[in-house]
């Protein structure tokens, strides 16, 4: 820990994570996390109170910032859909009452509404 803490790591890059402290240790990770919490929180405090912060807090903020940033073009995102959802439902009820009134004019004998003819498709034969 004081090699770390001092920046003369021999055996870990000198990060200030508790990965580091394990490999300047020479014991595995999970003997600090599981083992021996006195430990790595005696580790982060002392990282503390030297003013500096600890690596793992740094990237926890870093990804925090990128996930509330990717949360709030998701949000806008979905708002976006959502209008457009209620454009096309409004564009597609106007279209069904067209559709309506014409096929309703069509099928009246004096109606000036006519049907125009259909080209066939370019697949199909005449």
């Amino acid at each position: 820990m004081d090699r770390i803490l001092q920046g003369t790591a021999q055996q870990s890059n000198g990060a200030l994570t508790i990965v580091a402290l394990a490999q300047e240790a020479g014991v595995p990770r999970n003997a600090l996390t599981q083992r021996h919490p006195d430990l790595k929180n005696d580790f982060y405090a002392q990282v503390r109170a030297r003013g500096q912060t600890p690596h793992s807090e740094i990237r926890l903020r870093q990804q925090i910032v990128k996930l509330k940033e990717l949360r709030a073009k998701a949000t806008a995102e979905l708002f976006q859909l959502r209008t457009d959802v209620d454009h096309l439902v409004r564009a597609v009820h106007q279209l069904t009452v067209e559709n309506r009134q014409l096929s309703g004019a069509l099928s009246q004998p004096t109606s000036p509404v006519r049907a125009l003819p259909t080209q066939p498709h370019p697949n199909q034969t005449v």
